[in-house]
């Protein structure tokens, strides 16, 4: 039976993919190297039986957010999306913390004469939260389906680099706010790359929210694989590709893999600047991850912490640029900048009744071997005396322990590469169309392009969306392929011939049938 679509990789972004070419009435299969699917959204017993971790992605404001998933419509496909009061805390010493609720106007309320300045900073972006979505999960290469939006934000980004105008602050909760938001991007806090990512991620917090999914992050792409299977696809894991000559003859193969990935799976075949271009790709920062079991609740010091479903625990925001230029510098930081997770806020089924998980990582430099759970707990510790006492089991995966649990995250790095001002906008390589290889019919479409890191499925979306334009003569919005049962009859796809050594993708025309995978 023949294939006109192969994907390398099962996770959000190569199962959006899969779904927009299946949704176009075309066969495809799936190969995943581990023996479940999933990428960065699995969920796993780490510790102890019955205590569900996330093994990397928890929280998903841009899951709720993308236009792929929007169209998708997880909640039709029977994952529940479940909000905490407070989208994310920022605990400081003393007892306090700065706490972004769902709810703007209470958030403004609590930074007292900061509060109209956070107003001006992110109201008209969260008021707009689907449109912002539009602009920022763009393919980067087309005008900006809401201009004057992407202006105003634009214009946010560049006033809080410059920290001049209406926008400063005067106390010190709401710059330390922003600073544990800038940090997601594993980047200096004040460089533009983080900037933009925190302003974002910032807005998104009142205008959808930053959710936790039922059982967890798993369920995700266990949707999209479910939805995959029905339309036909064929997803086969355990099947681990280390050259394009073991898949089968394809119209269209799509690589949710790094450069890196992509240099190792076509070897020689590639023209040597391309292949040049993507050995300069700058991997980011790392993660040392650790997951808790706990007898209880976290004791946070600042009460309503305990509503919060996310936390970044680092303390000021002098503390946090500190801490983050460090790591930049291949340093560890005394006090590293932790991430927090506590989906049992919402979510009781992630633990047995009455206890809780606690999802952290700390960055660190990129291939760091260390151990830094000591001083995680140490900074939950801080905020919330007592913690020690209620661990009952941890699981940690250093840095450069990652690449055994997807290749992709190369020395830690589970950005998909630094967050640059550069690689914001030329990943994986300054090139006008950044997913077509020059292999014909090769594309890549994982967070390595744009618009990069998140559980979002849009790097896959638009990758597919060249795709179906360049070998099947599809021009259909490629989200109305996701949401609609309606297929679309493709075009004549151009045939490939055998003896050319890329597995078939040539692009040039023949008549010879697919193989199967060697």
């Amino acid at each position: 039976m023949r294939t006109d679509v192969v994907v390398v990789g099962a996770g959000p972004n190569g199962l959006a993919a899969g779904l927009v070419m299946a949704g176009a009435g075309l066969r495809v299969e799936v190969y995943e190297a581990a023996s479940t699917i999933g990428g960065g959204a699995r969920t796993r017993e780490l510790t102890l039986p019955g205590y569900r971790h996330d093994v990397c992605s928890a929280v998903h404001p841009m899951a709720l957010a993308s236009p792929f998933f929007r169209a998708f419509d997880l909640a039709a496909h029977g994952v529940r999306l479940l909000h905490p009061e407070v989208s994310y805390a920022h605990p400081l010493d003393g007892g306090r913390a700065g706490l972004a609720w769902r709810d703007l106007r209470r958030t403004t309320a609590d930074l007292g004469r900061d509060g109209a300045a956070w107003r001006r900073l992110l109201d008209p972006l969260a008021r707009r939260s689907g449109d912002l979505a539009d602009v920022v999960m763009s393919d980067l290469r087309s005008p900006p389906a809401h201009p004057r939006l992407a202006g105003q934000l634009a214009v946010r980004v560049l006033r809080r680099l410059a920290a001049r105008g209406p926008l400063d602050f005067r106390d010190e909760v709401a710059p330390a706010m922003l600073a544990g938001v800038n940090a997601h991007a594993i980047a200096p806090v004040g460089g533009i790359g983080a900037t933009a990512v925190g302003v974002v991620l910032a807005a998104l917090a009142h205008g959808v929210g930053w959710p936790v999914p039922e059982g967890g992050s798993q369920r995700i792409v266990d949707a999209l694989a479910a939805e995959l299977r029905r339309r036909g696809g064929r997803i086969v894991t355990d099947a681990p590709i280390d050259d394009l000559a073991q898949l089968p003859a394809a119209h269209a193969v799509l690589l949710d893999l790094t450069p890196a990935g992509l240099l190792r799976l076509a070897g020689t075949r590639l023209p040597a600047g391309y292949a040049r271009s993507l050995r300069a790709y700058r991997r980011g920062g790392a993660a040392c991850k650790v997951d808790f079991a706990l007898a209880g609740p976290v004791p946070w010091q600042a009460p309503d912490c305990a509503r919060a479903g996310t936390l970044h625990l680092v303390g000021t925001r002098q503390e946090a640029a500190a801490a983050e230029a460090a790591v930049a510098a291949g340093r560890h930081a005394e006090r590293p900048y932790v991430l927090a997770a506590q989906p049992g806020v919402v979510d009781p089924s992630r633990a047995p009744t009455g206890r809780q998980v606690l999802w952290t990582y700390a960055h660190v430099p990129n291939g760091s071997p260390r151990d830094v759970r000591e001083q995680v707990k140490d900074q939950v510790e801080r905020f919330a005396p007592g913690f020690r006492d209620l661990i009952l089991a941890e699981h940690v995966i250093t840095a450069d322990r990652w690449e055994s649990y997807n290749p992709n995250y190369l020395g830690g790095d589970i950005s998909g590469g630094a967050t640059t001002a550069w690689q914001l906008v030329a990943r994986p390589v300054p090139r006008w169309d950044p997913y077509r290889t020059p292999l014909p019919g090769v594309y890549l479409c994982s967070a390595s392009t744009p618009p990069g890191q998140a559980v979002h499925g849009m790097c896959g979306v638009h990758a597919a969306r060249r795709a179906l334009r360049d070998r099947f003569g599809i021009r259909t919005d490629p989200l109305t392929l996701v949401a609609g049962p309606d297929r679309v009859e493709p075009g004549p796809p151009e045939r490939c011939q055998e003896g050319d050594g890329t597995g078939g993708h040539t692009g040039r025309r023949g008549t010879r049938q697919p193989r199967s995978p060697r």
